[in-house]
């Protein structure tokens, strides 16, 4: 009998057997796998910060066996076992932690480590958001396979109105051009299979690399001199010090109209680069950044 037959066959047990099988059943994740859960998911290890998040934000805290390194909001996350970096995950630390599932993310796991774990009988969910929506819907969806849709379909369906807000408020105005540095050394941006795509978007502005074919591009400032962007924004992970100095940097090219309109803006990193609830904070950040005439419009 092949390990699938089996799988399969314990599940159909266990779904009359066990006290909780009224929630066991059959899930497909972002990639179209099948991921067989028995039961209610009581023990969970996060593969990714992001992850992490989106379960303290379901109020699933408490179930948290494993979260990866980085994994610090909030606060009390930081307390967790620790499963390695989310790029390279100690599959046999998972393992000791005995989770009922574990949930992957497509951008930066490696199927390696979720195939071992699987082999090893544990239900691995992979999540794959690339942009807002996608976020939100998958946010939903994890509340469904731990028990608590109605929790969850309330709080994104918050989160959803903020977005809504946000479009309403930028409507009809300008798109500016927009350069968004995520890197400073050596100069990097995002292209249009990003989260940080879809948020420029979204809060009215045109994204300068947004045709690029690399994901990440990295830029020379002849380039740059070239595009003209309208909004310079520097994604950052500490209020002032080197990524204050990056910006003041910027106006010595006096040329460009960002600099000119002295639009050349920090923001928290957190809030966009990672494909998490506070996303929508990011976004109503990039919004005020990019169309200042909004303040305070996206948000009543």
């Amino acid at each position: 009998m092949s390990k699938t037959v089996y799988v399969k066959l314990s599940f159909i047990i266990l779904l009359f057997s066990s006290p909780l099988s009224s929630h066991a059943g059959v899930f497909y994740d972002s990639l179209g796998r099948e991921v067989i859960l028995c039961s209610m998911p009581m023990r969970i290890v996060s593969l990714a910060p992001s992850i992490t998040e989106m379960i303290y934000f379901l109020g699933l805290g408490d179930r948290l066996v494993g979260v990866t390194q980085f994994s610090y909001f909030p606060e009390e996350a930081r307390n967790k076992p620790k499963v390695g970096a989310y790029t390279d995950i100690d599959v046999e630390r998972v393992i000791t932690l005995n989770p009922d599932l574990v949930i992957a993310t497509a951008d930066g796991n490696k199927r390696g480590d979720v195939k071992m774990l699987e082999e090893g009988g544990i239900p691995v969910y992979v999540i794959n958001p690339r942009k807002v929506n996608q976020l939100l819907d998958t946010i939903e969806r994890l509340g469904e396979i731990c028990g608590v849709p109605d929790r969850a379909e309330r709080l994104v369906n918050d989160l959803r109105e903020r977005v809504m807000r946000v479009v309403k408020a930028v409507r009809n105005k300008g798109r500016p051009l927009v350069l968004l540095v995520i890197n400073v050394r050596p100069l990097m941006s995002v292209n249009r299979n990003t989260i940080h795509h879809d948020i420029i978007q979204l809060a009215g502005g045109r994204n300068m690399t947004g045709d690029q074919p690399i994901t990440y591009p990295k830029l020379n400032m002849e380039a740059v001199v070239k595009r003209r962007p309208d909004v310079i924004i520097i994604s950052c992970m500490e209020r002032g010090g080197e990524y204050e100095k990056a910006r003041n940097q910027w106006f010595r090219w006096s040329a460009l109209p960002a600099v000119q309109k002295g639009n050349v803006y920090l923001i928290d990193s957190d809030l966009i680069d990672r494909p998490a609830p506070r996303v929508v904070s990011g976004l109503e950040a990039m919004a005020r950044l990019i169309h200042p005439e909004i303040q305070g419009h996206e948000r009543q």
